[in-house]
């Protein structure tokens, strides 16, 4: 059967507005008009709830979801045919009317210190001010050095780089992928291997979701997979499922693979006892989210229900 992008058709995008959001999309429409060079591609701009509320942690006003919502909507009402996430911002519970098209190649999924004055976590005076809006980041930092100061850091990217060269931060922590993606490389001092900070679920890979049963969309896509990436974040995104994990708890997980074998490192946390708790399995990539379940499950097992409701 020939691919139906052989049609005249344009393929429209939903994208938030940021500088990231818009790199994404432009991203995908690159990589898309690669493989189909007769195929139109239009981005729909559109601005979120998130993108809005930009005085509250993201953790007391609804979770990284609102940065979706109103893509979806636009895709139910056919403004957009696709919609294009960092897979670290996609909730657990896709609605059922949507599925996750593809994922694409992980960039670089580890966090970022980034300051202009300290070239390491380590060198942080006594006290000093760290940016984060993650609590993710803050309960894994706040373990190695109790003393810091963690504040709130809303925006987008460009944003929160101004607001530490403005000096409202000694530092702040960033997703290196997004640094990267935005040319921001140099600003990196050093990424957060994952024994110091454990990444998001999902962090550094991007992600297409699709309205469900659109074969068309979902058959122009299908070049973009990368299935290593996909797998892996299959895992990840099972384990946060049996978790039940939202933006308002400290929820981190990161899949590798070698050959045939999958490792899931995953890990909970309580920002107010700054207790955390780990569990890191094998598994068969034939089977990633059966992996992630097990690791959940392991973590229940330890308490890490308790320890999430607590927070």
């Amino acid at each position: 059967m020939k691919l139906k992008t052989r049609m005249k058709r344009t393929l429209k995008i939903a994208t938030r507005k940021s500088p990231l959001a818009l790199w994404q999309a432009e991203y995908v429409k690159s990589e898309l008009q690669s493989l189909h060079p007769r195929l139109e591609i239009e981005l729909i701009k559109m601005t979120t709830q998130g993108d809005q509320i930009l005085n509250s942690p993201l953790s007391k006003i609804g979770g990284k979801g609102l940065f979706i919502k109103e893509l979806e909507v636009g895709m139910l009402e056919g403004r957009a045919d696709i919609a294009v996430h960092s897979m670290k911002d996609v909730p657990y519970a896709i609605p059922e009317e949507f599925e996750l098209g593809a994922v694409m190649a992980r960039e670089n999924p580890f966090d970022a210190f980034v300051s202009n004055n300290y070239n390491h976590l380590s060198e942080l005076p006594q006290g000093a001010r760290v940016g984060s809006c993650s609590m993710r980041r803050v309960v894994q930092i706040k373990a190695i050095r109790p003393d810091l100061e963690i504040l709130d850091l809303r925006g987008n990217v460009n944003t929160r780089l101004r607001k530490l060269d403005d000096g409202e931060y000694d530092a702040i922590i960033l997703a290196c992928a997004g640094l990267i993606r935005l040319g921001f490389e140099g600003r990196i001092k050093h990424p957060l291997d994952a024994d110091t900070s454990l990444p998001a679920v999902g962090q550094g890979a991007l992600g297409i979701e699709i309205r469900k049963g659109d074969c068309e969309v979902a058959e122009l896509i299908q070049g973009l997979i990368d299935q290593n990436t996909m797998t892996a974040v299959l895992a990840e995104r099972a384990m946060n499922a049996t978790l039940e994990g939202g933006c308002s708890v400290p929820i981190a997980g990161y899949a590798t693979l070698n050959g045939e074998i999958l490792t899931l490192k995953g890990l909970v946390g309580n920002v107010s006892s700054g207790e955390m708790l780990t569990e890191e399995c094998v598994g068969s990539v034939s089977d990633p989210e059966a992996l992630g379940r097990l690791v959940a499950n392991n973590l229940i097992a330890k308490g890490a229900k308790t320890l999430l409701s607590e927070d």
